[in-house]
């Protein structure tokens, strides 16, 4: 990206001023002593300057001399350098803040969102899912070209994107990654996410990270790095793969479930947060459950709890059950069912 020279135009600028400032005193020092002369003071000297400069030309001010003329017919000439000068700095500012803008320079204020390291189709895939559940991403790529690509997809109010090479931390806080949900490691091979991992969280130590991996034999070692959540690519294809053959409706509901619910008829799996004024707070589960199925045409199949900063899920739990605030419900929906959520918890789905 090229970026204003500040120092050259601040040169260029008193060069202008040093140049036009002595001519003015030459031109004034002719015109002042002339009987019939129009430039008697330095506020005369002005006036004509700037009404040369602009072209404006009202003629209530001009020399009368010969060499009068001949620094004012230099003023008029120059005035279009003068013009040029300006409105390519012009041009060339506008250019640069919309080029930052472009890039990520100046940072957004995204929260909760979610960032994504590296980009692909797999991300491109994985990005399209959160964006159709309203949530807001912030890729940071190292190819300039895939800036513009991710433009034409998605929208800045949706996903903000930031051209930095990966190991510089100083510049990944222009996604405003501190305030990240969780930031997904999307690097080419398992190795280089491994390195990236504890690089990373010697700077970000606090933050949630997600990685999916080509070796599932890596899990723990990931674990043992900080990764929050480690998904096998090969496990959960050799699944829903076997699935598909000795259970075809159950596999073909259950990709559906994992997938976001474009339609109104389309099925999917949300957990929504239990806030102090939820109507199900410090309900029993089994009456948030059947309130659910006849109010909403929802399943409730689980609660997550937090205890001591960690997440203890409780699927479909037996006995009596009280849900709480701060947890988190586990249901089943169709896309109406989704909007009737939304507008009886009054928040968004996930964490």
């Amino acid at each position: 990206m090229k970026r204003p020279d500040y120092k050259k135009v601040v040169i260029t600028i008193a060069v202008f001023i040093g140049v036009y400032g002595a001519l003015l005193g030459i031109l004034l020092n002719l015109e002042e002593d002339v009987p019939n002369g129009r430039l008697k003071s330095i506020q005369d000297g002005l006036w004509y300057l700037i009404e040369t400069l602009t072209t404006v030309g009202y003629g209530d001010a001009l020399p009368v001399t010969y060499w009068g003329r001949i620094i004012g017919f230099f003023f008029l000439l120059s005035s279009l350098g003068v013009y040029g000068f300006i409105i390519g700095q012009i041009t060339n500012f506008m250019s640069t803040i919309k080029e930052q803008r472009e890039l990520g320079l100046n940072g957004t204020n995204f929260k909760n969102h979610v960032v994504i390291i590296g980009w692909n189709d797999f991300g491109q895939s994985v990005i399209s899912h959160l964006v159709g559940a309203g949530r807001q991403v912030a890729v940071v790529t190292k190819d300039r070209g895939h800036i513009d690509i991710i433009r034409e997809y998605y929208s800045m109010e949706k996903v903000f994107t930031l051209y930095s090479d990966y190991n510089n931390f100083e510049l990944l806080e222009k996604s405003n990654i501190r305030q990240a949900s969780i930031v997904f490691v999307n690097l080419n091979d398992d190795t280089e996410k491994l390195v990236y991992i504890i690089n990373i969280k010697k700077h970000f130590d606090n933050l949630n990270y997600v990685v999916t991996l080509d070796n599932g034999n890596l899990k723990s070692t990931f674990a043992h790095a900080g990764v929050t959540y480690t998904i096998s690519k090969n496990e959960i294809s050799s699944k829903l793969l076997a699935s598909y053959i000795y259970e075809p409706d159950v596999a073909f509901f259950s990709e559906e479930l994992i997938a976001y619910a474009h339609e109104d008829n389309e099925y999917d799996m949300k957990q929504f947060l239990v806030k102090p004024d939820n109507v199900y707070a410090n309900t029993p589960y089994d009456k948030a459950f059947f309130d659910l199925k006849r109010d909403c045409n929802v399943i409730l199949i689980g609660l997550v709890k937090i205890k001591d900063g960690k997440r203890m899920l409780l699927k479909n739990p037996e006995g009596s059950v009280k849900i709480e605030p701060g947890d988190y419900l586990m249901m089943m929906m169709d896309g109406k069912g989704r909007n009737k959520l939304s507008k009886l918890f009054h928040i968004e789905e996930g964490i």
